[in-house]
């Protein structure tokens, strides 16, 4: 792992504890900064209206001082009542397709991240998934918590432990499997970023608005890496909220977004790049997350029809 990332994991990589809710109350109201929390939704019908409920009853209603100014759920086409849900659990509601209008709407939730920018004004935008369940007020206040502290910081992600069903840490497969070796690989100051894809994370608006949005799956990554290049390593953070339950996709869906994912990453390539071949993954110590640095095989062999002794054993 690069020095510069070592550092950044000590200096940038926080729990939500940190910073108690009542400090981020009194400097959200010296600084009169605005939050505005989105929801990405598509046919979340049995998990929007959970989430809204808690932001709601949390982090807006009887505060001194809401730390949420708007609460906003674009729906992005969905055939149940998802919309219905969301709206009476306390959400304003937006369509996708109202946003914006005279632009067709692409299909894929980048889409909907970036037409959210016309549809809220918070000084920051916090985006959170509406399929996750046990879902809790943290997952806001935290990340949202050192873009109020700190003026420094532009882009916070959230990280967590991700189970697959009742196995623990094995969830968040093309993570691992797709984007931290291309993150390791080609944008290793990246490295440090325990959850790159997540759907949780908050950011300036004044950050958001000059970076392009890929209109699907590969919105994370690109954002991420955008934002590296835009503001610098040390204006972006981390921030762990605990452990994400959400609905897991099917194989297939997975080989969807990985292709998303590395076309993402293919077009940003395109700007230059450096290879190290060494890839960090991350495991849950008594204090926190805890990096582990593995080589990664870049050794190839020639064909073995071009090995002298493979030749020779043919011709005898």
């Amino acid at each position: 792992m690069l020095e510069e990332v070592e550092r950044w994991l000590a200096d940038r990589s926080w729990s939500a504890a940190d910073r108690p809710l009542d400090q981020l109350l009194d400097r959200k109201r010296a600084a009169g900064t605005t939050v505005s929390v989105v929801l990405p939704a598509l046919d979340e019908e049995a998990t929007v209206g959970a989430i809204v409920e808690v932001v709601r009853r949390e982090l807006i209603e009887g505060l001194p001082v809401p730390l949420v100014d708007e609460l906003v759920v674009v729906d992005s086409g969905s055939a149940d009542r998802t919309a219905e849900v969301a709206a009476k659990a306390g959400a304003r509601v937006v369509h996708r397709d109202e946003i914006l209008p005279r632009l067709p709407a692409l299909p894929g939730k980048g889409e909907v991240l970036w037409r959210s920018l016309l549809a809220t004004r918070g000084d920051i935008v916090c985006f959170v998934d509406a399929d996750l369940r046990d879902f809790s007020a943290a997952f806001v206040s935290g990340i949202v918590g050192p873009l109020l502290t700190d003026p420094d910081v532009h882009f916070v992600k959230a990280m967590y432990d991700r189970p697959l069903g009742d196995t623990p840490g094995q969830g968040g497969r093309v993570t691992e499997l797709v984007a931290r070796p291309l993150l390791n690989l080609h944008w290793p100051q990246l490295a440090g970023f325990v959850q790159p894809l997540g759907g949780e994370y908050a950011v300036r608006r004044s950050l958001l608005e000059r970076l392009p949005f890929p209109v699907g799956y590969g919105v994370e990554l690109g954002l991420l890496v955008d934002a590296l290049h835009t503001v610098g390593l040390d204006a972006l953070a981390q921030v762990d909220v605990g452990v994400r339950l959400h609905r897991h996709q099917d194989g297939q869906a997975l080989g969807r977004m990985a292709a998303a994912i590395y076309r993402t990453a293919q077009v940003r390539l395109s700007r230059g790049h450096l290879v190290r071949p060494e890839l960090t993954q991350f495991e849950r110590g008594p204090e926190g997350f805890v990096p582990r640095t593995y080589p990664v095989d870049t050794e190839e062999r020639p064909p073995m029809a071009g090995i002298e002794e493979y030749a020779l054993r043919r011709v005898a």
